[in-house]
């Protein structure tokens, strides 16, 4: 599978804005999808992510801002952004993997696309 995230970039403090990550490869119907982040001298955290059957999962610091979502159709996956704060500065990552999200002792995201920069809202 591979992974293409884009749709970063100048943002006005509030928001909103929308990230994409293409895929291509296996079947993207069969793969959960999340998208995660990591901030300047901060770890990678996890974002948001979406099963296969479409059950969501949010890191308490971005729930009711943003909305991730899955189009089989064009096999991509989105982050909505709303509500924009520094602190959501970072590189977003998509990843995907087959075994479903979140499992202890397990570093969930088997693919992972290159990431897409999310500045700090002006």
């Amino acid at each position: 599978v591979q992974l293409q995230a884009f749709g970063g970039g100048l943002v006005q403090a509030g928001g909103p804005l929308r990230l994409s990550c293409q895929t291509s490869g296996r079947s993207f119907s069969e793969y959960n999808m999340g998208w995660f982040r990591q901030g300047p001298g901060k770890e990678r955290e996890f974002v948001a992510v979406i099963s296969w059957t479409g059950r969501t999962y949010y890191h308490d610091t971005v729930k009711g801002r943003f909305t991730v979502s899955r189009d089989s159709a064009e096999n991509t996956l989105y982050l909505q952004m709303n509500s924009l704060k520094p602190e959501d500065t970072a590189v977003y990552y998509c990843a995907a993997d087959l075994i479903d999200f979140p499992q202890s002792d397990y570093d969930w995201g088997h693919y992972w696309g290159q990431g897409t920069q999310v500045p700090s809202p002006a």
